[in-house]
């Protein structure tokens, strides 16, 4: 079994999955979080039928008692963890003029207090092995530009570069890096949901568009995780890394 431990929120679909999947490919222990247990349970069975070492544990983002149990199980089986990527979250199209509170408070929940939640939980073991790397999933809708009808994904997203800032800073005396990924267009379920996203026919209209020439795919996204969680990214912190295909800088 490897002596990294990875724990992944949002791991059983999209960019979760993929991150799941790149950080076995690099021999991780990777623990698959989500609160959809078919699918994060078929992400670790697939890692460990590839001979990988994983399991899956439910874990919703907005219960701090529940990210406080998986973190203390996972941390009593393995220890500190040395990785955490938290990539959980929702979008929804909700116009400003019907706009609830609710609906604005669950976004913000799930998109960036849970972030807060799982480092929470696992930064003081961390800490206590002065070592580890945090990885969150920020959006160039949020860091470059906003994105109609979607106020509160656009603030959360923005939320999580500064999350991320104070983060790095907070933990630095702790030889602990945090940093952010912001990705573009990339072809996951949320993306190609019609009714909250662009679906499938604007992403390809929008593909042309990319000066890379194509939509991206979430292991664009997964591998630039495990880099950043590597020591190759030993002297990067408290930054927020765009994976776009050139998108905002081709605006």
């Amino acid at each position: 079994m490897s002596d990294s431990t990875v724990i992944i929120s949002g791991a059983g679909i999209g960019i979760g999955k993929a991150t799941a999947l790149a950080f076995a490919e690099s021999n991780y222990n990777v623990i698959v979080t989500d609160v959809l247990s078919d699918e994060g349970n078929n992400v670790a069975k697939s890692i460990i039928d590839n001979g990988g070492s994983a399991e899956f544990h439910h874990m919703d983002v907005t219960s701090t008692s529940e990210v406080n149990s998986v973190i203390k199980n996972v941390e009593k089986k393995y220890g500190p963890l040395n990785t955490v990527v938290c990539n959980a979250g929702i979008a929804k199209m909700i116009p400003m003029k019907t706009m609830k509170d609710e609906e604005w408070d669950l976004t913000i929940d799930v998109d960036l207090k849970g972030m807060m939640r799982i480092i929470r939980a696992a930064a003081p073991a961390m800490r206590d092995a002065k070592k580890g790397s945090i990885v969150c999933l920020a959006s160039v809708v949020g860091t470059t530009y906003g994105w109609d009808e979607h106020v509160p994904y656009s603030a959360a997203k923005a939320g999580v570069t500064g999350f991320v800032k104070g983060t790095a800073i907070e933990l630095a005396k702790d030889h602990i890096r945090a940093n952010a990924i912001a990705p573009g267009f990339i072809r996951t379920a949320q993306t190609l949901d019609p009714v909250h996203s662009v679906g499938e026919e604007g992403l390809e209209a929008v593909a042309p568009t990319i000066p890379l020439g194509r939509v991206g795919d979430p292991s664009d996204i997964a591998d630039v995780a495990v880099f950043l969680a590597s020591n190759k990214a030993r002297y990067i912190t408290g930054q927020t890394i765009t994976v776009d295909g050139g998108v905002t800088v081709g605006l």
